[in-house]
């Protein structure tokens, strides 16, 4: 499903250039569940923002589903992007002003899936996460972890491929951050490459697939 083939990232920093990742090989299938863990500064959220469509490589090829992504510009990008990938963050992103409903519906509505579809799928999310009694809350109403539920809930709405998540339990208590993790570890049963960055290693540690980065490279697979 993801094919990395020498993928590299660098960055001007006034007039030098720094090397966020260096030739990166990397397959994922799908349900495939792989955490990235390392030090600050070692290149994880690169690798996430490459993987995520939300940056390009400096050099080398990824391969989504077979087809050369890096190809594609920022539309056709985009659109693959809405298709395939979900998000999860630490700080949830969810939009202040709307409900829990109306923050998971929002990527049909930028799809262009039709109303009662949307209702449809909405509802069963809701039930499937433990939201009905939330469905009309704001996120300001809501926990730590109701927030990460619905931000979950959100992320796979349009049914991706893969699930990218950074720091999802970041932002809340252990027994809370341990809910979140089977929640997405539960997904991977339904064929979705879950793909995890984390600085914790008791959480790292249950994923299939561990890879250690430093420096920009990744040093060890478990």
């Amino acid at each position: 499903m993801i094919q990395f083939e020498n993928v590299s990232r660098s960055f001007l920093v006034g007039d030098q250039k720094v090397a966020a990742l260096r030739d990166i090989n990397l397959s994922i299938a799908a349900g495939d569940y792989v955490s990235i863990m390392g030090p600050s500064g070692s290149g994880k959220s690169t690798l996430l923002n490459l993987i995520g469509l939300l940056d390009r490589p400096t050099s080398g090829t990824y391969r989504l589903d077979g087809g050369d992504v890096t190809a594609l510009n920022d539309e056709q990008q985009a659109r693959v992007r809405s298709q395939k990938i979900g998000f999860v963050f630490q700080s949830f992103h969810l939009v202040p002003r709307l409900t829990a409903a109306m923050n998971i519906e929002l990527p049909l509505i930028l799809a262009g899936i039709p109303p009662a579809e949307r209702k449809r799928r909405v509802a069963e999310l809701l039930e499937n996460y433990g939201l009905n009694d939330r469905a009309d809350h704001r996120p300001d109403q809501l926990s730590g972890g109701q927030r990460q539920r619905v931000a979950i809930a959100r992320a796979t709405s349009m049914r991706p491929a893969v699930l990218l998540a950074d720091e999802p339990t970041g932002n809340l208590d252990q027994t809370t951050g341990r809910e979140v993790i089977k929640l997405l570890e539960a997904l991977t049963e339904q064929h979705v490459a879950l793909i995890l960055v984390t600085h914790d290693p008791a959480i790292g540690g249950r994923a299939k697939r561990q890879l250690q980065m430093v420096d920009g490279q990744i040093i060890s697979q478990t």
